[in-house]
C-alpha cells in the first residue's frame, strides 16, 4: 500500500502564509489530474497523486535528501523549499506561472520529465521526475538537476515514494556555524588559484590580493557562505578580477571572458574559490558595465575599463 505506516498528517508545514498562497492548490479531482497530465505530457506517479490528495502542494517539515556525491547545494545532501501541486491556479503548481513547463522552457532544464520540487536556490537547481528510462507513462526516477553545473543530473531515488520517505529535517545537516568558520579560514589563508596568482603577480600590485580577500570576507560574513551575487560588494570583486585579467590579456568579447572566469575564483586549483556560481549575476554585472560605458571596446586592444572607471577601480587599492 502506498505510504503505508507513513505520517501524512504531520508531513506538511503550513506555518507560512506565503507558502499557503503560493503552493497549496485546490482539492485534487480526477478531472484536474487528467488535465494536468495532458498538459505536461506525462502520467504522474500514483504515490505523488496520493500525497497530493492529503494536501495539494506545499512546504514540508522534512526538507533535505541525502546524496552520495556533491551538488552545488552541499557535499552530502540536497534541499527542497516546496513540492509543486497539481493544477495551474497557484504560482508554484505543476502548470502554474512558475511551474514545470516554465522551468524547462525559460530556464533551460532538460526535457526529461516534470519539475516536481523547488529548491532554496531560487531556480538554480530543481528536483525532477525523470522519465528517460520508463517513458511518459512509466514510473519515473527522482533526480536533482544542477543548473549552475551545466544541468548536471544526480540520481536520488528510484521512485517518488522512496524520495518522500527519504526526506529528513534540515537540522540533521545544520553545520552553518562551523561552515562559516571554515569558509572564513579559506578566505583568509587559502591559496589563490594559479590563474589568479599569476594575474596579481603580473599586475605588479600586491595589494590586489589582500583587497580581494577583504571583500570576500565581508561578503561571506553578511551572507553566511562564500558566494558572489549581484550586491555591491560582489560587483566590486567582479570589477577587480576583470581589471586584473584585461590588464595582461586580450578580452575579445563577453563569452571569452566568461570562459576563463571560473578558473579565476570558482573552480580553480586553489583553496580560495566559491565552488559554484550563478552565471546570471556576472552577466548582469558585465552587461551593466558595458551599457554604462565603464567597459569599452578599444580598437586593437579588446574590451577594457574606460580610463575614468579604471581610475575608480585603482582607487580601491588605497582605500
Amino acid at each position: 500500500m502506498i505510504f503505508d505506516n507513513f505520517d501524512l498528517a504531520n508531513f506538511w508545514d503550513n506555518s507560512s502564509e506565503w507558502a499557503r498562497e503560493s503552493y497549496v492548490g485546490e482539492k485534487v479531482t480526477d478531472e484536474l489530474i487528467r488535465s494536468t497530465e495532458s498538459e505536461l505530457g506525462y502520467r504522474l506517479p500514483a504515490s505523488y497523486l496520493e500525497l497530493m490528495r492529503s494536501q495539494n502542494g506545499g512546504m514540508t517539515h522534512r526538507d533535505c535528501f541525502p546524496t552520495e556525491q556533491r551538488t552545488t547545494w552541499s557535499h552530502n545532501h540536497v534541499a527542497i523549499s516546496g513540492i509543486l501541486g497539481i493544477g495551474r491556479d497557484k504560482t508554484y503548481s505543476l502548470c502554474g506561472s512558475i511551474g514545470s513547463s516554465f522551468m524547462i522552457e525559460e530556464w533551460g532544464y532538460p526535457e526529461i520529465g516534470v519539475c516536481i520540487c523547488n529548491c532554496p536556490s531560487a531556480g538554480h537547481d530543481m528536483i525532477m521526475l525523470d522519465y528517460s528510462k520508463c517513458g511518459p507513462t512509466g514510473e519515473p526516477e527522482v533526480v536533482h538537476v544542477d543548473q549552475e553545473w551545466d544541468y548536471k543530473i544526480t540520481f536520488l531515488a528510484k521512485n517518488f515514494e522512496e524520495f518522500i520517505r527519504g526526506l529528513v529535517p534540515s537540522s540533521v545537516y545544520d553545520t552553518s556555524e562551523q561552515d562559516l568558520i571554515d569558509a572564513l579560514k579559506k578566505i583568509d589563508h587559502g591559496s589563490f588559484s594559479s590563474t589568479l596568482t599569476k594575474l596579481i603577480a603580473d599586475s605588479g600590485e600586491p595589494m590586489f590580493g589582500p583587497l580581494i580577500r577583504k571583500l570576500c570576507r565581508d561578503k561571506t560574513n553578511d551572507f553566511g557562505a562564500f558566494a558572489l551575487h549581484a550586491d555591491e560588494t560582489s560587483q566590486t570583486v567582479y570589477d577587480l578580477l576583470f581589471y586584473l585579467y584585461s590588464a595582461t590579456n586580450v578580452v575579445r568579447d563577453k563569452e571569452s571572458y566568461f570562459k576563463i572566469y571560473p578558473d579565476i575564483i570558482v573552480f580553480g586549483d586553489g583553496d580560495f574559490s566559491t565552488k559554484g556560481y550563478a552565471p546570471s549575476f556576472i552577466e548582469g554585472w558585465f552587461d551593466e558595465r558595458v551599457a554604462s560605458k565603464k567597459i569599452v571596446d578599444v580598437t586593437g586592444v579588446g574590451l577594457k575599463f574606460s580610463d575614468e572607471y579604471m581610475m575608480l577601480v585603482r582607487q580601491k587599492l588605497v582605500q
